[in-house]
């Protein structure tokens, strides 16, 4: 299980890093969760757990990069039904999904590649099969012009 890090939100909007004894940005926060670590975002204010808030900024921040980062029709169900109804589904239900889908992507890359490197071993061995087919079809013309056949 990952070693959560723990990190200060201040007032200025200004992230620090307590294991790093460093202020940090919003993607080296992201660099970090990229990384596999886990993160705590405590407003230093209040002491409130703001990691929600901040992980929600950093989804903004890409979203607008990229122009969009959820469909359309979700954001509209989001807002239409609510934080409270939702809540318990994203929490539940889609990371569990989330994490089964990046479980069964790396389990297919891993057999793909495992393919692939048995496919150019299988490529060679049937480059050699056909090339002895080959030699043995032009013999087996030789033999029949030999006889006259042809």
């Amino acid at each position: 299980m990952p070693i959560t890090r723990y990190i200060k939100k201040y007032p200025n909007r200004r992230l620090y890093d307590t294991q790093k004894s460093v202020y940090i940005s919003l993607t080296e926060l992201a660099d970090i969760i990229r990384s596999g670590e886990k993160v705590n975002v405590l407003d230093i204010k209040t002491g409130e757990d703001v990691t929600a808030l901040v992980l929600t900024q950093i989804l903004m921040n890409k979203a607008k990069e990229a122009n969009a980062l959820l469909p359309v029709s979700l954001l509209h169900i989001i807002i239409q039904f609510g934080e409270d109804d939702l809540h318990d589904f994203f929490e539940n239900h889609i990371e569990k999904s989330i994490e089964n889908y990046l479980i069964y992507r790396k389990k297919m890359d891993e057999q793909l590649t495992t393919y692939m490197e048995m496919g150019t071993e299988f490529s060679n061995l049937t480059e050699k099969i056909f090339k002895n087919f080959d030699l043995y079809n032009s013999k087996s013309d030789i033999s029949e012009q030999k006889d006259g056949s042809k």
